[in-house]
């Protein structure tokens, strides 16, 4: 394979991924809509994740063979780094939506800044955050917010500390002290899932005892828009940790060859450096 390319033999995943993923939009409007398309969504997901596992599957087994060269390496590795370029975008176009009505939209709607007149709609309304009370009467606000020095802070130190056992598998895995990376990597898992099980809680009791929903007014909604599709990169991530400690246990990684738990553990890191802008964002400031 010296001086060669790959060129993978033609697939038939790309095709049949495209068509789960739109069945499963298409499924998941009809279900936001008109509430009929659960089932179908459900059937949507599931071929996602079947089509993703097979995919995926021959991707190991062409590497497995020997098949992929310094340049197939090259294209993953920029292939990843678009995916977590487009992933940044993905919550750039949250924190941007949090940003403009903290800064622009509530101020307006009390008078303030170069569309003040907005507080005509309004006149009784005082700009604060987090909207407690908000301008219209057919929506009621939260009853109160969560601390961040509590759970949230909890989750903060799982993330982080995270990140850290996951560094030290990926230099374990580097230099070729196996198990040492699969003792980390389960540590990492272990605090992936204990940040999930704290956000559960912290849903639990935002939606019961604090009155936080997704009707909650405009920091309801940003609140489990941000936190919610955070938490379900967070599921993602450690499924993914999961398929590495596997194939680090069958021993499919050497120490010069292991793009695949590098990919992870990108991926592992930018969750990580997002939930610490949610952190400042949605529950300090």
């Amino acid at each position: 394979m010296s001086g060669s390319y790959y060129v993978p033999p033609q697939s038939k995943w790309p095709v049949l991924g495209s068509l789960a993923v739109g069945a499963l939009m298409i499924s998941l409007g009809i279900q936001l809509v008109h509430g009929t398309g659960l089932l179908f969504m459900l059937l949507g997901l599931v071929a996602v994740l079947v089509v993703m596992w097979l995919w995926f599957r021959d991707v190991v087994l062409e590497s497995r063979q020997g098949l992929y060269d310094a340049q197939m390496d090259r294209s993953f590795r920029w292939g990843m780094g678009w995916f977590i370029f487009s992933e940044v975008m993905f919550f750039a176009a949250f924190f941007g939506a949090l940003f403009y009505v903290r800064v622009f939209a509530v101020p307006w709607l009390d008078g303030e800044g170069a569309k003040g007149v907005a507080a005509l709609l309004w006149p009784d309304f005082t700009a604060s955050w987090p909207l407690m009370n908000p301008p219209g009467a057919d929506i009621s606000g939260p009853e109160a917010v969560l601390s961040p020095w509590q759970l949230p802070l909890v989750n903060t130190i799982f993330l982080v500390v995270s990140s850290v056992t996951l560094t030290i598998a990926h230099e374990a895995l580097k230099e070729g002290f196996r198990e040492t990376a699969r003792n980390w990597l389960i540590g990492t898992i272990f605090l992936g899932v204990c940040f999930l099980i704290v956000q559960g809680i912290e849903y639990y009791e935002a939606f019961h005892h604090y009155g936080i929903t997704l009707q909650a007014g405009i920091y309801g909604s940003t609140f489990f828009l941000l936190t919610g599709f955070h938490g379900l990169h967070v599921t993602i991530g450690v499924i993914t940790l999961g398929v590495m400690l596997m194939r680090v246990m069958k021993g499919h990684f050497v120490r010069d060859d292991h793009f695949g738990f590098e990919a992870a553990a990108w991926y592992w890191h930018f969750v990580d450096v997002v939930w610490i802008g949610l952190f400042i964002f949605v529950y300090v400031f």
